[in-house]
């Protein structure tokens, strides 16, 4: 059965509404798609112009899915579009969620993850957001993302930089700063790694910077690869392709000291914490600073560079 949702001059058609993509609590394609209804206002304010990376599932979890950069044709023209240049000289379009017209087209398309990019159009060179990925060792040990991420906002309080935390819906949590434009991707991936390896040499059995697992042992992985051109990370308030259909949730830090879980929020309860107490993260775009005194303050508070004293 098909039916057609209207978002004033965005007609979208759905169907397959009972196809169940979260086989074991049974979530189907109509529960995903009134989800991204619910969260739309929300989720919008943090990827809009951003390209978008999809994951998509058509089979539901169970099996196999699939990521998608370059539009289809088959895309509604209404959808916004982004020319993403490419390293090789060329380009290609991927598309940007401006409406909640495109997420239920997209929902309607099995896409369950949403992964931006850290830039905006027209500016696709300059991140407004750094990001740190904490992973830990041993997905049930959310201690240790907690830890972490405690002591990061420490280091960014100290810096000048304002920190906002978010659970993944996987195993760990992303710590972002909102940035004012300028710095280009490398210089704001510098400087992150500048900070996860001063953590790691401060905190050297609890925390690496070790790409390959076989080098964290028992640590947590703190990544600043994140924010390199073209990588991305999943959007607050995307769904993710887990059993009991998770949620990448924005918290305050408050509520992320007393987190246990980075799946503790899920499909069904995020549509009614958001119209109980908002997104912790409305006024991020306020709280953006400039590398420029960050860096500044960290010979200071991080250390000179190469100095492991």
């Amino acid at each position: 059965m098909t039916e057609t949702r209207r978002f004033g001059p965005y007609t979208v058609e759905v169907d397959r509404l009972d196809k169940v993509l979260y086989p074991e609590a049974g979530i189907t394609k109509r529960d995903v798609i009134e989800y991204y209804e619910a969260v739309a206002e929300d989720l919008l304010r943090h990827v809009d112009h951003r390209p978008l990376t999809l994951q998509r599932f058509p089979d539901g979890i169970g099996k196999d899915g699939f990521y998608q950069k370059q539009v289809p044709d088959h895309v509604p023209d209404w959808v916004e579009r982004v020319s993403v240049p490419l390293a090789d000289g060329g380009s290609q379009e991927q598309m940007v969620a401006g409406n909640a017209a495109t997420l239920v087209y997209l929902a309607d398309q099995a896409t369950l993850t949403l992964h931006p990019w850290l830039s905006r159009a027209p500016e696709l060179e300059r991140p407004d957001t750094l990001i740190f990925d904490l992973d830990p060792p041993d997905p049930g040990d959310f201690g240790a993302v907690r830890e972490t991420g405690l002591r990061l906002k420490e280091v960014l309080d100290a810096l000048g930089l304002q920190a906002f935390v978010m659970t993944t819906g996987s195993s760990g949590a992303h710590v972002r700063v909102p940035l004012r434009r300028g710095p280009d991707f490398d210089a704001v991936r510098g400087f992150a790694r500048r900070i996860a390896e001063h953590l790691a040499d401060r905190f050297p059995d609890r925390v690496t910077t070790a790409a390959r697992k076989a080098k964290r042992g028992e640590r947590l992985y703190l990544d600043v690869g994140r924010n390199a051109r073209g990588q991305t990370a999943v959007a607050p308030y995307s769904l993710r392709a887990r059993p009991g259909a998770p949620v990448a949730t924005p918290l305050t830090w408050d509520e992320f000291r007393r987190t246990r879980d980075a799946r503790s929020h899920t499909l069904g309860s995020v549509p009614g914490r958001l119209k109980d107490q908002g997104d912790p993260w409305s006024g991020m775009g306020r709280s953006a600073h400039g590398l420029d005194v960050a860096v500044r303050n960290a010979d200071e508070v991080l250390g000179a560079p190469g100095d492991t004293s």
